[in-house]
């Protein structure tokens, strides 16, 4: 009785001894102070830039021009490049349009995109891995070396000037189906075969067990590609002359003084497209970070 006594008293203390630690609660070493300090000057040198266009658009039009290097103006901080902005254009309107457009291309986004993708991960059709190598091919293939011909489809179905020729060409992500084909190889396929034998079939197993179990990627994807719809400037800017039709991005580029460049009125324009991404980012960015994390967006 003494030994067995001590014996499952020791074990846990040696357990314990092996990980005096919890994960994440590790002591400040030299090596994490120093990861530290390498991240934090890595975060500096990314919102620098960002940091200095806010800056310099709360600066007059001749504070921005004079080449002083000081964070404020020798005038003081203004804002009358964002008035001015405000006055010259349809910015509502245009936010109003790339918020349709964006919130329009990543619902389309996802469901082809994972119905795709789980045909490419659960179905075996003829033709399967020759038609996953071209979606493959389409990751590499630079968008801007199929602009013409986008463009010539779209004036031949006389979509031109209007949203759906702003949105159906972004519609289709090679990307996104091999993001989402990687994680639905993940998902064990034994409870799909218990699903199976109770009768359900090939969409309900979908819809009901794989897209529940999908939710970080799905997430992860949907704020991905609604932040790229969003910022996308060369398709909007080449199917629409519509100021009525206009994105953001491509709305406040219309905003041109007759005096040459004005630099706070540019780095206001650049802050205004930004905020409702930064606002769209401090919402969701627990999902970002569960879905890049938890999900294998590098491709594990």
């Amino acid at each position: 009785m003494t030994v067995t006594a001590t014996r499952s008293i020791a074990v846990p203390a040696a357990k314990e001894k092996a990980h005096p630690h919890k994960p994440g609660d590790r002591p400040f070493g030299p090596l994490r102070i120093a990861a530290f300090a390498v991240l934090l000057l890595l975060a500096i040198g990314w919102l620098l830039p960002f940091l200095w266009a806010v800056a310099t658009a709360f600066k007059t039009e001749t504070d921005a021009a004079s080449g002083d290097p000081g964070w404020i103006g020798a005038s003081g901080p203004t804002t009358d490049a964002f008035t001015a902005i405000m006055s010259q254009g349809n910015v509502w309107l245009w936010a109003g349009n790339s918020l349709l457009t964006s919130a329009v291309i990543t619902a389309i986004t996802l469901a082809i995109s994972a119905l795709a993708a789980y045909a490419f991960s659960r179905l075996d059709f003829a033709g399967r891995k020759w038609l996953f190598a071209v979606v493959i091919a389409g990751i590499v293939v630079p968008p801007q070396a199929i602009i013409i011909p986008l463009f010539y489809q779209m004036l031949a179905f006389n979509m031109v000037d209007t949203y759906w020729g702003l949105i159906l060409p972004q519609v289709v992500v090679p990307a996104m189906v091999f993001i989402l084909k990687q994680f639905f190889d993940g998902v064990p396929i034994e409870l799909e075969d218990a699903a199976r034998v109770d009768g359900a079939g090939r969409f309900r197993i979908f819809w009901s067990i794989v897209l529940p179990l999908s939710r970080p990627i799905l997430a992860a994807v949907a704020i991905f590609v609604f932040i790229g719809a969003w910022n996308n400037f060369l398709w909007p800017f080449l199917v629409i002359n519509d100021t009525t039709l206009m994105t953001l991005p491509v709305g406040l580029q219309t905003v041109i003084s007759a005096y040459g460049v004005q630099y706070a009125q540019v780095m206001a324009q650049a802050v205004l497209a930004a905020l409702p991404l930064i606002a769209v980012f401090l919402v969701f960015q627990k999902q970002i970070v569960k879905g890049v994390a938890t999900t294998g967006f590098g491709g594990t």
